[in-house]
Formats: structure tokens, C-alpha cells, sequence
């Protein structure tokens, strides 16, 4: 925890940066429940809205490398558009384009191909290779 202190007090000032605990036995237990903290401590990085763990060392040194190379803005929509690289730009402006709805829909097919099919496939591919499916070419 002294180390974490010592972080949050590093960035305290940062524009673009934010280092911050959460008490989640408390008035935090909504957010850390809405972002999966299960353990403690439990260290959490990236855009609010999908936040990644954190699987580096837990020294200050670690932590404070960390922070310096991967805290700030990321490619995204909005103002930060100039840090995507050209074929992450070239999807994001497409679907900024879109309707609310159609990008809703497009996200739901989406995830039953990634959910349902592509299990599928695999099974079907795994049963291909096993030799019993049959030919393993068109």
C-alpha cells in the first residue's frame, strides 16, 4: 500500500492519467462488482469503460514503469482518433457512421459468432482432423 500512495501522489497533477484506489468493502463495492475485482489488492489499468488486469510486479519501481509507458489517452474515438493506426481509424470511423441501432445489432451478430459459432466450428474442425469427419479438404 505505501507504494501505491507513493504512485497515486506521482499522478496526482497528471492531465491525462489517473491513479486512484477504491475501497470495495465500502462505497466502491458497485464499481469493483461492475469491473470484476474478486480479490484484493486487485489492480485495474486502461479505458473506463473496459478496464484491464494488471499482471506486472507490484514493486513501486514495476508499477511506476507501468504507469509511465501505459497510462494516458488511447486510440479511440473522439479527440484521440490521431493515436489509432490506419486500419483501426478506417473501422472506427465506419462505425461512427452508423446508427445507434445498426452498430447495436452488428455488436449482437458479433457476439453469437464468437459465442455460438465459433465453438461450433471447432468441434466440427477438431472432428474433421480426428480423421472421422470425412474428407479434409473442398
Amino acid at each position: 500500500k505505501p507504494d501505491w500512495d507513493k504512485l497515486m501522489d506521482d499522478f496526482k497533477d497528471s492531465p491525462t492519467a489517473l491513479v486512484a484506489d477504491v475501497d470495495c468493502t465500502t462505497d466502491g463495492k458497485d464499481l469493483c462488482e461492475k469491473h470484476g475485482v474478486r480479490g484484493y489488492p486487485t489492480i485495474k489499468y486502461g479505458d473506463p469503460g473496459d478496464l484491464q488486469d494488471y499482471q506486472g510486479g507490484r514493486t513501486y519501481q514495476d508499477i511506476k514503469k507501468f504507469a509511465e509507458e501505459n497510462l494516458g489517452p488511447t486510440c479511440g474515438p473522439g479527440e484521440n482518433i490521431e493515436l489509432c493506426d490506419a486500419d483501426t481509424k478506417g473501422s472506427i470511423e465506419k462505425y461512427v457512421k452508423m446508427s445507434i441501432g445498426k452498430l447495436e445489432g452488428r455488436m449482437r451478430n458479433i457476439v453469437k459468432t464468437h459465442e455460438v459459432e465459433l465453438p461450433l466450428m471447432k468441434k466440427v474442425l477438431a472432428h474433421l482432423k480426428s480423421g472421422e469427419g470425412g474428407k479434409s479438404e473442398l
